[in-house]
């Protein structure tokens, strides 16, 4: 049936192409805010393929279908879309242009909708079909939109004010560093299009997307200081428009496209990467100038204040304490073999909520068993869940959105049999070699000015000595009270296309340290703390050195550790990182979960 209603809605699809007189059409994963997680009513892949994960694209024309994911969601997307009716495809290896190249006639019209896809995204979708009789034309609205019948409204829920104690710096502030940066750079405005930096720039947050707390809204802030929020009026409550003051103007969501057709004479700055191709089409049309820029907000916000630092603790804290007491709680039972990876993460949620103050999970906890665990990017359903086998490795990838901060912390651990297990030396010398390199990059030390890709190969070291490496990047930023993914700053292998990893580093940016080893159909490794940069005091340093301090503390798990393959250094290292978790977390926990963080936190 699931197969069926597919089926129908791909044929509704391509009627309406017809009647539009178009020949094709791309289907993203994305909303108008270049949003790494979408409200219900922007999940048109997923209405259209059965798609569910969090990265990809179909493409449709009357008579062909693919569906374009990267590798880590190649078993995932054939679990979830017909074949029958979508061919696979993998990037970036298979390029859009040249499929279309394929399986277009030539004067083919294919069409895309600017309100989801960047200028970049279409001057590279039109360079790829250069020279093969296919033309790449903007839609007027969005075809899925009128046959999808039952899409959802986006969500009207009111925007909620995020208190300067927590922001710790006003709105006012903010909004006056972006008018000073727009007035050195000679631009009279900047359009602010996605969702995290208008709740940072404004100290609003919302809940109109999982996982991630903001309001759907606009900004266009102006070199006077003053901004304009554009956002659905039953999201605006009088504390609210108290709360921005006289500064800042409310307008209808709706009224934002007509607000930038009218800036004709204006120099206006639009990021590349979040504002989508209509924003600066609507622009130009109207006679403004643009100017391709970052968006002021996003290193701003990267660097974390006082404010923010210490209530990133906080929520570190209460979270650890959830997830200490999770741990003890598997330790305990799954060696019975009923507990399965839909009642593993059901269970971790159920602790976080304990702990108080967790207004949502960061992103899908990834629980996951045996030879899911391989899967990175593995999300449990009630079609892939099954037991946790005992004396296997599972590893659980899991977040907080807490008022204070946003978490993010991947445990690996052994689960035992009733009559007593070891881990294979297989999976000690893998899990010793990922912790190794977790490890370096915890306690390296660098110049300012240097990037995460410059330090990637640190975590990576210990695995190439074996002949082995994991396929993801290192580490990436996080928000506070946002985004679990914030930009710019990464650690990632440099080049390939991986945005960030050119972005120098700095003091208050907080980043995950999370490397990894997966085996196919086996198991799967990962060692994930957040860490805050932080400027070292060295004798004698010519410049200004940075490193990191870790802020997440929960026990890592020695039965997977081979002892004789870490240094001094690195056994002092794991010893006083278990003393600190000790420290924290055993006031906070009772009985037998402070027992075992006490036995789990001793010396190895």
């Amino acid at each position: 049936m699931l197969m069926q209603t597919h089926d129908a809605r791909l044929k509704a699809l391509r009627e309406e192409l017809k009647r539009r007189d178009l020949d094709g059409f791309v289907v993203p994963i994305s909303d108008e805010h270049m949003s790494e997680y979408v409200g219900d009513y922007a999940q048109r892949l997923q209405w259209l393929t059965g798609f569910g994960g969090s990265a990809g694209f179909a493409a449709v024309t009357l008579t062909h279908a693919a569906i374009f994911v990267d590798g880590r969601y190649t078993v995932q997307v054939r679990e979830q879309v017909d074949e029958s009716l979508f061919d696979y495809r993998s990037i970036p290896g298979d390029k859009l242009g040249e499929w279309f190249g394929e399986v277009c006639a030539d004067g083919a019209r294919i069409a895309y909708d600017p309100w989801l896809h960047t200028a970049r995204w279409v001057d590279a979708l039109e360079r790829e079909v250069k020279g093969r009789g296919i033309e790449i034309v903007a839609a007027s609205s969005n075809p899925i939109d009128a046959v999808w019948a039952d899409r959802p409204e986006p969500s009207g829920a009111q925007a909620l004010i995020h208190t300067e104690d927590l922001a710790g710096q006003s709105s006012a502030e903010k909004r006056g560093e972006v008018a000073e940066w727009l007035t050195k750079e000679g631009l009279d405005a900047v359009v602010v299009p996605a969702l995290d930096s208008v709740a940072w720039l404004l100290n609003i947050r919302g809940s109109d997307v999982a996982h991630t707390p903001v309001a759907l809204s606009y900004v266009i802030a102006h070199a006077d200081g003053t901004a304009e929020l554009f956002m659905a009026p039953e999201k605006v409550t009088p504390e609210l428009t108290q709360h921005l003051g006289n500064a800042v103007t409310i307008r209808d969501r709706d009224a934002f496209e007509v607000a930038l057709g009218a800036m004709e004479g204006k120099q206006v700055s639009v990021d590349p990467d979040f504002g989508v191709a209509a924003i600066a089409q609507t622009l130009r049309r109207g006679g403004a100038e643009v100017s391709l820029r970052r968006d002021p907000t996003i290193l701003a916000k990267a660097i974390k204040n006082p404010a923010e630092i210490s209530g990133h603790r906080d929520a570190q804290a209460r979270d650890g304490a959830a997830v200490a007491r999770f741990l003890r709680w598997l330790e305990e039972t799954a060696p019975s073999g009923e507990v399965d990876e839909l009642g593993a993460a059901a269970k971790l949620l159920e602790f976080r909520r304990a702990h108080g103050d967790l207004r949502d999970t960061s992103f899908d906890t990834i629980s996951a068993a045996a030879g899911h665990g391989a899967l990175p990017h593995y999300r449990v359903d009630e079609d892939s869940n099954i037991p946790i086998p005992p004396g296997s490795i599972y590893l659980v990838d899991s977040g907080g959105q807490y008022p204070t901060g946003t978490t993010d912390i991947t445990r690996t651990v052994w689960i035992d049999t009733p009559e007593g297990s070891e881990p294979t030396a297989e999976m000690k010398d893998r899990f010793t070699r990922v912790l190794k390199g977790h490890i370096q990059i915890d306690r390296a030390v660098f110049p300012q000015g240097t990037s995460g890709g410059q330090i990637d190969a640190l975590a990576r070291q210990y695995l190439w000595e074996a002949g082995v490496d994991y396929g993801h990047g290192t580490g990436h930023g996080v928000g506070s009270f946002l985004g679990v993914h914030e930009g710019p700053q990464r650690i990632a292998k440099p080049g390939g296309g991986q945005a960030g990893t050119a972005q120098e580093l700095h003091a208050g940016m907080i980043l995950s340290n999370e490397p990894g080893y997966y085996k196919p159909g086996a198991f799967g490794i990962r060692i994930e703390n957040l860490v805050l940069t932080v400027e070292k005091e060295i004798d004698g340093a010519e410049g200004r050195y940075l490193g990191f301090e870790p802020l997440t503390f929960v026990p890592i798990d020695r039965r997977l550790i081979a002892k004789e393959l870490l240094m001094p250094a690195e056994i002092a290292w794991l010893d006083a990182y278990h003393a600190r978790v000790r420290e924290l977390l055993a006031p906070q926990l009772e009985g037998e979960d402070r027992d075992w963080v006490e036995r789990e936190t001793r010396p190895l």
